[in-house]
């Protein structure tokens, strides 16, 4: 079997507009695991909005959470956490302030956002992830030029006005690579699919990257195939021309 691993983005991905997996893409991520291939949930996503699907679906796989800042070696066990240092915490949040936007923070101990920020928050916590919902494009760019000043961060998004903010490095391609380690799998062995920026470093990274039809521009331009979208079951369409090659 060409490929041995399956990296499957979640939101517009694996999951169809109304945040469901489809009976059919359920049956045929079935197949691919019974057949041996190691289907793995690559999101951004905290551990605990990620690990239900992966339950309903049964699978015992390491897992990628928060863009990569989290590497579960299976649903039970963390095996690597990559955190944001608290000077950076601190900066992106006084420029959401400077610029009146939205803003949310994953970190180990749970979301926050305006309504639950707190003094003192920023140094009790350890910190995953930092994100932006900004719908003015103008506001949006300039919220990206200052991030992008501050150095030592790595920025996507996974919608096209949102912002998402992981230490420098991490990436859902970082997560994969340390997945291929723990698996004994050649990151060419791999099939990665998404839809939006945060899946792009995996799927330029992968033997075989795909883009769903719902995908933004950029993603599909670097993607080696594009599939259909969410709501037709793209991803048995990749389970069953890349890894089942008959289409049993």
């Amino acid at each position: 079997m060409k490929y041995r691993m399956l990296a499957l983005d979640m939101d517009g991905t694996l999951l169809n507009g109304n945040h469901q997996i489809s009976p059919e893409t359920a049956k045929w991520i079935h197949k691919a695991s019974e057949a041996g291939v190691h289907v793995c949930l690559s999101t951004g996503r905290a551990y605990n909005e990620a690990a239900p699907f992966g339950a309903e679906l049964g699978l015992d796989t390491p897992m990628i959470t928060v863009n990569g800042s989290e590497v579960w070696k299976n649903p039970r066990e963390l095996y690597h956490r990559e955190l944001l240092g608290p000077e950076l915490v601190e900066k992106m949040h006084r420029l959401s302030l400077s610029k009146e936007v939205w803003f949310w923070a994953y970190s180990v101990e749970g979301l926050y956002n305006k309504e639950n920020w707190r003094e003192g928050v920023i140094q009790e916590n350890q910190w995953l992830k930092f994100g932006y919902n900004i719908h003015d494009d103008q506001i949006r760019h300039e919220v990206m030029m200052e991030l992008q000043n501050m150095g030592g961060l790595e920025i996507t998004n996974s919608m096209p006005w949102n912002i998402e903010v992981n230490p420098q490095g991490i990436s859902k391609a970082s997560g994969i690579q340390t997945v291929c380690g723990l698996l004994g799998v050649d990151i060419s062995e791999t099939i990665a699919v998404g839809d939006s920026l945060n899946d792009l470093a995996a799927i330029q990274a992968a033997g075989l990257g795909v883009a769903m039809g719902n995908a933004q521009i950029a993603v599909k331009e670097n993607a080696d195939y594009v599939t259909a979208s969410n709501d037709d079951d793209g991803i048995v369409e990749v389970i069953r021309k890349f890894i089942f090659a008959d289409g049993e």
